[in-house]
């Protein structure tokens, strides 16, 4: 009786296809989170329209960072570069100018508001640009 043989030619054209993808993706990765940075940006400049006081200062110093390693992953961040701009995310006390606290002052917390709203966005993106890939394959 003669012993089956398994043809594994197929399995290898797949196994090259996705290290060819894996390597596809590793280009694109970067411009795929500018975008997914700016559009970050956007929401968190949406969210910092809402705070009453309208300088025009902290809008203009929201920005989207370069995308860098963290973790052995890829991340871009949204920051904002105005010295006052953790007052307004995180609160701050009111104090006169003998140092007497007449109050408190809550923050608005647009980073973190923007970020929870944006992440069921960009988890679409991302299976979005996977689905992409793999079809390409």
């Amino acid at each position: 009786m003669a012993s089956p043989v398994l043809n594994v030619s197929e399995l290898d054209d797949f196994a090259g296809g996705l290290s060819k993808t894996a390597q596809s993706i590793q280009k694109k990765q970067k411009p795929f989170l500018r975008k997914e940075g700016t559009k970050l940006k956007s929401r968190t400049l949406q969210e910092a329209r809402k705070v009453k006081k309208k300088t025009g200062r902290y809008l203009k110093s929201i920005k989207r960072g370069k995308v860098y390693p963290y973790d052995g992953a890829q991340a871009v961040r949204v920051y904002s570069a105005a010295p006052h701009a953790h007052l307004i995310e995180d609160g701050h006390r009111m104090v006169t100018h003998d140092g007497r606290e007449v109050g408190f002052v809550p923050g608005h917390h647009v980073f973190e508001t923007a970020g929870k709203a944006f992440d069921p966005q960009y988890q679409r993106d991302v299976e979005d640009f996977l689905d992409e890939e793999v079809r390409k394959l």
